[in-house]
């Protein structure tokens, strides 16, 4: 089988810090799979700016050329991440295993600037990752845990966190999924992680001045005969008891190992990004995602860098009224709330594992595929998330 990287490269979009192949957001296409692909890629892209106009000088027109190569290549460091971003949660599963991204983020993270570790079953059980664990035990394959690190030159001005749920598949569990056009769609379950993975490249670039960590926690979600089950308690990384009344609620498992492990480094604040759930696209559909925070000065930064990235975010309440829906009788807290409002009432569990830094929580489920092509959005991943994690984190300003 050939690696994830060689795929990518063949659909021209072979990762490196020169960008010797970049990808127009509109015109991107997954050829990857495709014997005969019928689409022509992109030869060359030329700008053209008006000239120096009445009352303007050779210096202005100097500057304004500068600015608009500048933007340019901003432009293709922010097009190339989104490629990825698309490149990977296109994949299908049996492409594109836990153990083949973890490879693949070894490999090519570090000419990105990026140090790169990986964690796979027995360290997880030592590590004592009860989450990611537990959504792993009916699989085939093996969970790993890929954390990514990105320091600036100089002395960084912030330290940002950045979770991302990892999903490379998700039927279900024991809680097995209709099987409908959703479930052909959860190949990109991973889509939060692969928003980040694929942001993390473009930081040097970009020219971030803050320290960037990011915790990618990555398993399928299968049934078995070991698989987790309704009614089992897990325990997380930070010792938390979790009751788990649907195995379909799953992202949220890992992402509590995930956000406990983030949380041990004491970070300025804290950003995750996840398909999490369905109740986040039937509130707002598929062109836009969920917010929900507990700082609104943070929620307010991210809210700014969705509108400068052209990727539509709306702001949900992190309301506690409902905390009551995920009380357990038997542990400290349950893994599901009430019929209603479930995209809060899944922040409201994250929420627990971030208690006094500031968090932000982004649900991008409605967003995470389309189903034609339309503006920028091309059928198939959108990779949404990523330009606008880019954005939010070379403009992050600490409280």
């Amino acid at each position: 089988m050939t690696t994830i990287a060689a795929r990518m490269a063949s659909a021209g979009m072979a990762p490196g810090p020169s960008g010797t192949v970049w990808r127009r957001m509109a015109r991107y296409r997954f050829n990857a799979l495709k014997s005969d692909p019928t689409t022509v890629a992109v030869a060359r892209l030329e700008i053209v700016g008006a000239g120096v106009g009445a009352g303007e000088s050779a210096g202005t027109e100097s500057a304004g050329a500068e600015s608009a190569e500048a933007g340019a290549d901003r432009g293709k460091v922010l097009a190339r991440s989104a490629a990825l971003a698309r490149d990977l949660a296109n994949n299908p599963p049996g492409h594109l295993t836990a153990a083949e991204y973890a490879d693949f983020a070894t490999e090519h993270g570090p000419p990105f600037g990026l140090s790169v570790e990986t964690f796979g079953l027995a360290e997880l059980i030592d590590m004592g990752c009860g989450g990611l664990l537990g959504v792993n035990a009916g699989s085939f394959e093996e969970p790993r845990l890929i954390i990514l690190r990105y320091v600036p030159d100089g002395e960084p001005t912030a330290h940002l966190a950045l979770v991302g749920k990892g999903i490379m598949y998700d039927s279900g569990g024991i809680s097995l999924k209709p099987s409908d056009p959703m479930h052909l769609a959860m190949k990109m379950d991973m889509a939060g992680s692969a928003a980040i993975m694929a942001a993390m490249t473009g930081l040097r670039d970009l020219g971030v001045t803050a320290a960037v960590s990011a915790w990618l926690v990555c398993t399928d979600n299968m049934p078995s005969g070991t698989a987790t089950k309704l009614g089992d308690v897990l325990t997380a990384r930070n010792g938390t008891t979790v009751e788990v009344k649907n195995t379909d609620a799953e992202g949220r498992l890992v992402m509590m190992d995930a956000l406990s492990l983030a949380m041990e480094e004491s970070p300025d604040a804290i950003v995750d990004a996840a398909t999490l759930t369905g109740a986040a696209m039937a509130a707002l559909g598929t062109l836009v995602g969920a917010v929900i925070g507990n700082d609104q000065p943070l929620v307010e930064q991210i809210k700014t860098a969705g509108a400068a990235s052209g990727e539509s975010i709306w702001q949900l309440p992190l309301e506690t009224r409902y905390r009551k829906q995920l009380d357990s009788d038997i542990a400290d807290i349950s893994n599901m709330g009430g019929p209603t409002a479930g995209a809060i009432t899944a922040a409201l569990f994250l929420s627990e594992f971030v208690k006094g830094t500031p968090w932000a929580h982004l649900d991008i489920a409605g967003t995470m595929k389309s189903d034609s092509n339309d503006s920028w959005r091309p059928m198939g991943a959108t990779g949404f998330g990523t330009r606008l994690l880019s954005e939010f984190i070379v403009n992050y300003a600490k409280p």
